[in-house]
C-alpha cells in the first residue's frame, strides 16, 4: 500500500481510484475559447483535473529553430503562438475551479513557476523535459506544494536525484512513468518501467503519463496499480496542433474515467466463497442423488447414485466418493437427494 498524497484536496494512493488528468496542454493552439471549451467538456466527461502549460518565452528559451518530432514548426514559433497571458491563465484557473475541478499547469521556466505561485495554484506538474532540470525543480520545491513529476527521457539515476530534491524540501510528490514518443508504440510504453518505479519508490504514488493511442495502456497500468493516469485531451480532433493526433476525445475521456474506476474496484481480494455467490451456488452446485431406488441395507455404488443439480442437498458432489460403499439405513426412491440420515458409514 503506497503512502497517500493529498493533491489539492484529492487523495491519491493505492486505496483510491486513479486520478485521471486531462492534459489540455497547448491543444488550444493559442485560442482562449478552445481552452474554455475543453475545460467544460472535460467536466462533462466526469474529469477531476485538467492540466495546462505555462509559457513565458523569454525566460524559457533563447531564439531557436529546433522543430519537435511531432511538429512542422520550431518550438519557438509554436510556444509564442500558444502562450497565454497572466490574465488568460487566471481566467482558466477560475473557470476550472468554478466547475469543481483541479487546475494544474506545468511551468517551463522560473518566471512561469513564479506566475503560477502568484496565481495561488495548489500543486505543480513538472514535465519530463524538466525532470533533470535541477535548478527549476529546486525552485518549484521551495514553494512547498505537492508535485507530480513526469519521468520521460530520464533513467532511474536522474529520477532518484530529482525526487531527493523534493524530499529534502519536504514536498509530497508522485511520479509518472512516461515515454516521450508521439505517438508511443505499444511495445515502447514499458509498463514494466512503471513497476520498476513502484519498487524503487515503494511509498510514493506512481502513475502513467501516456502518449500511446487510445486507453488500452492506461487500463493496463490501472490493473498494475497506477494511481494517476494522464492523457492528452481535445474536444475536437479536427483542430490543429502537434498533440491533437494522440489526444483522446470527450467520449474516450469519459470511458477512461469509468473504466479505470471499474478496474480499481476489481483489484485485490482473496480466493474464497463470497456471500453474494450463495444464490448461484443453490442451482450451480451438484449434490449426490440416487439414480435408481436403493433398498434398506443396500450399498451405495456407481450404479445407484450420481451427482446432479441443484446444489440444495446435504451432500455435495465434492463428497461423492465418501458415500460409495456405505449402506442405506432406509428405502430411498430414485431421484432423491441423499441426506446424512440416509447413510450408515
Amino acid at each position: 500500500m503506497t503512502r497517500t498524497l493529498n493533491f489539492a484536496g484529492r487523495m491519491i494512493g493505492g486505496e483510491y481510484p486513479p486520478l485521471v488528468i486531462a492534459e489540455i496542454g497547448i491543444n488550444h493552439d493559442g485560442v482562449f475559447e478552445r481552452a474554455v471549451t475543453m475545460i467544460e467538456d472535460a467536466h462533462t466527461a466526469g474529469c477531476e483535473c485538467v492540466k495546462f502549460q505555462s509559457h513565458i518565452i523569454e525566460d524559457e528559451m533563447i531564439y531557436n529553430d529546433v522543430v519537435p518530432g511531432n511538429a512542422t514548426e520550431s518550438i519557438w514559433d509554436m510556444m509564442n503562438r500558444c502562450a497565454f497571458t497572466l490574465e488568460q491563465e487566471m481566467n482558466l484557473k477560475k473557470k476550472t475551479e468554478e466547475l469543481g475541478m483541479i487546475y494544474l499547469s506545468t511551468p517551463f521556466s522560473r518566471a512561469s513557476a513564479d506566475r503560477l505561485e502568484a496565481m495561488g495554484v495548489h500543486a505543480y506538474k513538472i514535465g519530463s523535459g524538466e525532470c533533470n532540470n535541477i535548478p527549476l525543480i529546486e525552485h518549484i520545491a521551495s514553494f512547498g506544494k505537492p508535485v507530480i513529476l513526469s519521468t520521460g527521457m530520464n533513467g532511474m539515476d536522474s529520477v532518484v536525484r530529482s525526487a531527493s530534491i523534493l524530499e529534502t524540501h519536504g514536498v509530497e510528490y508522485a511520479l509518472l512513468h512516461c515515454t516521450s514518443m508521439y505517438p508511443t508504440p505499444y511495445e515502447q510504453v514499458r509498463l514494466g518501467a512503471m513497476q520498476e518505479l513502484m519498487e524503487q519508490f515503494f511509498e510514493v504514488p506512481i502513475g502513467l503519463s501516456d502518449h500511446s493511442m487510445g486507453n488500452y495502456t492506461c487500463f493496463g497500468a490501472t490493473a498494475l496499480g497506477a494511481c494517476i493516469l494522464e492523457k492528452h485531451f481535445t474536444s475536437d480532433a479536427s483542430w490543429p496542433g502537434s498533440d491533437i493526433p494522440i489526444s483522446i476525445n470527450p467520449r474516450e475521456l469519459a470511458d477512461l474515467i469509468k473504466g479505470s474506476k471499474a478496474i480499481h474496484q476489481a483489484l485485490g481480494g482473496t480466493k474464497n466463497v463470497l456471500e453474494g455467490e450463495q444464490p448461484c451456488i443453490a442451482f450451480a452446485y451438484s449434490c449426490v442423488v440416487t439414480t435408481q431406488a436403493v433398498a434398506q441395507g443396500e450399498a451405495f455404488t456407481m450404479e445407484n447414485i450420481w451427482v446432479k443439480r441443484p446444489g440444495t442437498g446435504e451432500i455435495l458432489a465434492a463428497d461423492f466418493t465418501t458415500v460409495l460403499g456405505c449402506t442405506a439405513v432406509k428405502d430411498i426412491p430414485s431421484g432423491a437427494q441423499l441426506k446424512r440420515s440416509h447413510i450408515k458409514l
